[in-house]
């Protein structure tokens, strides 16, 4: 076992840091970044083609009856997380700076992830169908609730202004679009996307390397790093595992209440805490303007980790428990 197995530390955060150390020292400009530009909305279009033609309509209508669980789940990720984002507010100006609490913000309106969701709650022994449905359901809902929510909740923020009906406008052309043709491609290519899960996950992984990069790279540019400093970073670190350990004391302890199985609750907890790098990132670049991207996106970035550290924690836990 290697360190990074040891102490559940994703590989792919690794890989960001490294785009991100590489975006600060070699940025894109001019002609570069217009490339790079055009090659990000590509991908991003690609990849939720992808996430299209992946979802299997069977797994969600085997899920969808469990209607009690998915309210709660949804009602976690796209009311509680926000409730939660805006009373950090609490903590500007001494702990976090306006611009990481608005990233913190932007962070607990995005919807929750579908593959790592669904994996720890198959490692766990919970309820697979249901995970499947509700995580692809939030997906699909996040392109409509996410800006919503970003307009609601930011409007009245000095740092961002955004017109709601273009976000709308731009994320329904470039995300639902090739996200709905994937889904009717699927009857062709359904075999062919079973078939090369790894590359389908390869290009997923792509994507998000080239927003990173771009977006840091206009970030470096505008003086991201003279913003944010080593103790900014031990702040978002210290108040992601904060943030983490409330919605999962939350969603537990609501599973448990509300007389829900151990199954049940294995789900609720799982796709209730997360939230989407995978979406996130893509749906940044469309949200938000460029200069502020870097910053927007650098506490989903840490809580993605930390997400994963403790859940696979917690995977383990209730896997034992089970046997």
């Amino acid at each position: 076992m290697n360190i990074l197995q040891r102490f559940k530390i994703d590989s792919f955060l690794w890989i960001l840091i490294c785009v991100v150390i590489t975006a600060s020292v070699f940025p894109c400009e001019g002609q570069t970044k217009t490339v790079f530009e055009y090659l990000t909305s590509f991908a991003i279009g690609l990849l939720f083609f992808m996430h299209g033609a992946k979802l299997s309509f069977q797994a969600i209508v085997v899920g969808i009856k469990n209607w009690r669980l998915h309210l709660l789940i949804f009602a976690t990720t796209f009311v509680i997380f926000p409730i939660l984002g805006l009373m950090m507010q609490l903590l500007v100006p001494n702990f976090l700076s306006q611009d990481i609490y608005l990233g913190f913000i932007y962070l607990c309106v995005l919807p929750a992830t579908v593959q790592s969701a669904i994996a720890f709650t198959s490692i766990a022994k919970g309820n697979v169908a249901a995970a499947v449905c509700s995580a692809s359901a939030s997906t699909l809902l996040g392109v409509f609730i996410t800006p919503l929510l970003v307009g609601l909740l930011m409007h009245t923020q000095a740092s961002t202004s955004m017109n709601i009906i273009d976000a709308i406008s731009s994320i329904m052309l470039k995300l639902m679009l090739p996200f709905i043709v994937g889904h009717l491609s699927r009857r062709f290519i359904g075999k062919w996307i079973n078939k090369y899960k790894s590359v389908i996950s390869k290009i997923d992984r792509l994507s998000i390397l080239l927003v990173v990069y771009v977006a840091f790279s206009d970030a470096v540019v505008n003086g991201i790093w003279l913003q944010v400093g080593f103790l900014s970073l031990l702040n978002i670190l210290f108040f992601s595992i904060i943030l983490l350990t409330i919605v999962l004391f939350i969603t537990t302890y609501s599973a448990r209440f509300l007389g829900f199985s151990k199954e049940d609750e294995i789900t609720i907890v799982f796709c209730g805490s997360k939230k989407s790098l995978a979406s996130g990132i893509p749906m940044a670049s469309v949200l938000f303007p460029i200069s502020i991207i870097g910053i927007m996106i650098l506490p989903l970035m840490i809580f993605h980790q930390i997400q994963l550290m403790i859940c696979a924690f917690l995977a383990a836990r209730y896997a034992q428990q089970k046997m």
